[in-house]
C-alpha cells in the first residue's frame, strides 16, 4: 500500500513491518550477543579462529565479550538505541587496533588476522551506517518528553481531491477509529473528543494555522484542552500523474506522550499504529469508497478482507 515509515518507534513489537533499520539494527544487536557468547565461554577458541594465537588472553576476550552483550542487550531493550548502536562503532575500532597490533607479531597466523579484519570492517561500517541512521532520525520520544510520528502514503487521487477529503469532518471521523466526536466551531476551530486505548477520553479544540488548498494543512490544540497536540498535513503531486503523496505529521505534547508509551507497553502497539491504520483506511476510503475489515474474529480459515458494512 506503499505506506512510508520515516522513523522507528519505541515499541518495535506491533503488527506492523518494521522499517529496514529496525531489522538490520535488532539483526546487530543479536550478532553482538552471538558473538559476545562466544567470547566469554570459549576465548581460546575465538582466539585461534581469528588467528591471535598466543597472544588472545582469555580475560581480555572475555572482556570484549561482556562489552558485546551489554550492548546488544541495550539495543534490543531499547526504544531508541542510538548510544548502544555508537557504542558497538567505539568497540569495533578497539577490535581494530587490538588486530592491527596483532598483525605486527611473528607469534600470530597473520593470514586469519587479515580475514578477521575484513570481516570487523565490514561490520564497523555497517554500524557506522546505522548509528547515523538512527541519530538522523527524528527520535518519536525527545529529551523535551514530547512525541513526534511522520507517516506518508500514496493515493490514487489529485491533490484538490485529498485536500477536499481532509476537509470534511465525516470523512475524518469514518477514518479515526477512536474519535467518539468531531465537530466546526467556526471557520478555524474545531472540538475532537477521542478515546484512549486504556478507556480514558480526552477533549480538545484545534485550531487551523495553515491551510494552503491542495497543498498543506496545519493545525494545533488550543485552549482548555486535556492534550496538547498539533500536526500537519501535505499534499504533493506524484510525478507522471500516479497521484498523490501524502505525508503527515503528528507531535504530541509530554503528557499524552507518556500515555502513549503507556498504551504500546500495555497493548504491543503505540501511537505510530493508530497514524498507519488511519493512513490505510483513508486510502481505502478516497480510492473506493469505504473500508474493508478483516472479519477474523468470527470466521475461521483464511479468507478475504471485506467492506465493514458486510463484516459480520
Amino acid at each position: 500500500m506503499n505506506l512510508q515509515r520515516t522513523h522507528s518507534y519505541g515499541s518495535r513489537r506491533g503488527g506492523y513491518p518494521r522499517s529496514s533499520e529496525e531489522k538490520w539494527t535488532n539483526g546487530l544487536g543479536w550478532f553482538s550477543i552471538g558473538l559476545g557468547a562466544a567470547e566469554v565461554l570459549a576465548p581460546r577458541t575465538v582466539a585461534r579462529l581469528i588467528g591471535l594465537n598466543g597472544r588472545g588472553k582469555p580475560a581480555v576476550l572475555r572482556t570484549s565479550g561482556l562489552r558485546e552483550i551489554a550492548a546488544g542487550i541495550g539495543i534490543l531493550s531499547q526504544p531508541q538505541p542510538v548510544g548502544w548502536m555508537w557504542g558497538r562503532v567505539a568497540g569495533d575500532l578497539m577490535d581494530l587496533a587490538t588486530l592491527g597490533s596483532a598483525a605486527r607479531s611473528d607469534s600470530t597466523n597473520r593470514t586469519r588476522i587479515a580475514a578477521a579484519t575484513t570481516a570487523v570492517l565490514g561490520v564497523t561500517a555497517l554500524d557506522v551506517f546505522y548509528s547515523r541512521q538512527l541519530t538522523r532520525q527524528t527520535s518519536l520520544f525527545g529529551t523535551d518528553g514530547r512525541a513526534r510520528i511522520v507517516r506518508s502514503i500514496m493515493v490514487d487521487r489529485s491533490p484538490d481531491e485529498v485536500y477536499q477529503f481532509w476537509h470534511n469532518f465525516d470523512n475524518m471521523r469514518s477514518i479515526l477509529e477512536r474519535v467518539e466526536s468531531a465537530r466546526e466551531l467556526d471557520s478555524t476551530r474545531s472540538q475532537w473528543m477521542l478515546k484512549t486505548p486504556l478507556g480514558k477520553t480526552l477533549e480538545w479544540t484545534a485550531e487551523t494555522i495553515i491551510d494552503e488548498p491542495g497543498k498543506h494543512i496545519a493545525w494545533r490544540s488550543v485552549g482548555e484542552s486535556d492534550i496538547e497536540i498539533s500536526g500537519s498535513v501535505w499534499f504533493e503531486k506524484a510525478p507522471a500523474d500516479r497521484g498523490t503523496l501524502v505525508r503527515v505529521q503528528i507531535e504530541y505534547g509530554p503528557s499524552i506522550a507518556a500515555l502513549i508509551g503507556k498504551a504500546g507497553k500495555l497493548f504491543g502497539a503505540g501511537a505510530e499504529d493508530e497514524v498507519e491504520n488511519m493512513l490505510r483506511r483513508f486510502k481505502q476510503m478516497i480510492e473506493t469508497g469505504e473500508i474493508a475489515k478483516s472479519d477474523a474474529g468470527v470466521r475461521w480459515g483464511p479468507h478475504a478482507a471485506q467492506p465493514e458494512s458486510q463484516a459480520a
